[in-house]
This record gives structure tokens, sequence and C-alpha cells, in this order.
């Protein structure tokens, strides 16, 4: 997205309805300077909001995004543009947490080992030697819970039996078997049990 085609598309919009940036900015519950950051291009309107400024403005959402007035014809192909590149943003944001998931788990992981060894072999005080097995196990059951919690959050999984997608409940993801992201659960639609894997989106694209 041009956001300094956007940022000029939503000032020149502002000034049709003869509302200055402050106004705006009330109408929409946040600051001027939001406003003015979105209409210098450096910055664009939260998704939370994007409706209501569209209403403000009298614009539609993919002329929001495509920083210009549409016409009827062009209107269907600018929807499936936008909606490819929302769904290609989506599936980065998943790979970015899921990615990050992996850095947790390996951290803790090596983390919990490193203590546990010292405290085994490299400290003889035995006060010394319980405070770092606390202080492994509670990096490696926070880290643990944290990655469980990015992993239930982030995507879908896949019925290999009936191909439904679907987010589980967290307590089928802590509590079931896994190889790597697959996790043994039951599907909610065909009700078979089976190794249900990741999936970063709703669909294959």
């Amino acid at each position: 997205m041009d956001q300094e085609k956007i940022g000029k598309f939503i000032a020149a919009c502002r000034k049709e309805r003869g509302l200055t940036q402050a106004v705006l900015a009330e109408k929409l519950g946040i600051t001027d300077r939001a406003v003015s950051k979105w209409e210098r291009g450096k910055g664009l309107p939260d998704v939370a909001i994007m409706s209501e400024l569209c209403d403000v403005l009298n614009i539609n959402i993919n002329e929001l995004f495509t920083g210009e007035r549409l016409a009827m014809d062009q209107y269907r192909e600018m929807a499936e543009q936008h909606l490819l590149e929302m769904r290609r943003q989506e599936e980065r944001a998943n790979k970015r947490l899921l990615s990050l998931e992996t850095v947790i788990g390996y951290t803790c992981s090596i983390s919990f080992i490193l203590m546990i060894f010292a405290a085994s072999f490299a400290v003889s005080l035995t006060a010394w030697r319980i405070a770092l097995i606390a202080a492994g196990c509670i990096i490696f059951t926070v880290g643990m819970g944290y990655c469980l919690k990015l992993e239930h959050d982030t995507g879908y999984y896949e019925c290999p039996s009936c191909g439904a997608i679907y987010i589980p409940t967290m307590k089928s993801v802590v509590f079931s078997p896994h190889i790597g992201r697959s996790r043994k659960m039951k599907c909610p639609y065909c009700g078979k049990r089976a190794y249900q894997k990741k999936k970063c989106l709703r669909n294959n694209e």
C-alpha cells in the first residue's frame, strides 16, 4: 500500500467534508497528531477505526486502501487485490510469531538444561543448587506456557480427515501429544482424532 498516496487522499476527503484535523480526530476518539501522521504518509489508520473513518469521510475501505475514488467496474478488482494483500500480511505475521515461538522454546530449554547441569556439577552449596533448579523450572514453565499460547493464537489447524480448518481450545493444545507443530486432537467437525497440522492461513494460498 502507498502510505503517502493514502495520506493525501485522507486529507483531500477530510477537506471535502469541511473538517479540520482536530475535528476528525475528535470524531474518531484519537489525537490530531495521529491524523497528521496519516496525512503525511507516516502511518496508516488502525484497523479498529478504519470503518468509522470511512463513514466520516464518506468513502469505502477499498477506496481508503487504494488512495483514490473507484468506479464500480474497478471495485471488485481492487477488493480482491486488497483481500489478497491482507491475507499475505496475516501469513507473514503468523510466520513471525511461530518463529518467535521456536526461539523462545529453544532458549528456555537450553537455559533449563544449563541450570540443572550447574546445580548438579558446578555448585556445591545446597542452597545454590535449589535456587538454580527452581530458577530453571520457572524459566522453562513460563517459557513453554508462552510458546503454547503463541501456537494456539497463531494460525489454524487442519484436519487430515475432512480438511476442516479450525482453532482448537487452549486445553486441547496443552494436553495433546504432538510432533513438531502437528497435534493429535479431535476434529470438532468430523469427530475423528488424528494429528492436526498447523497452518498460517485458512486456505492453501
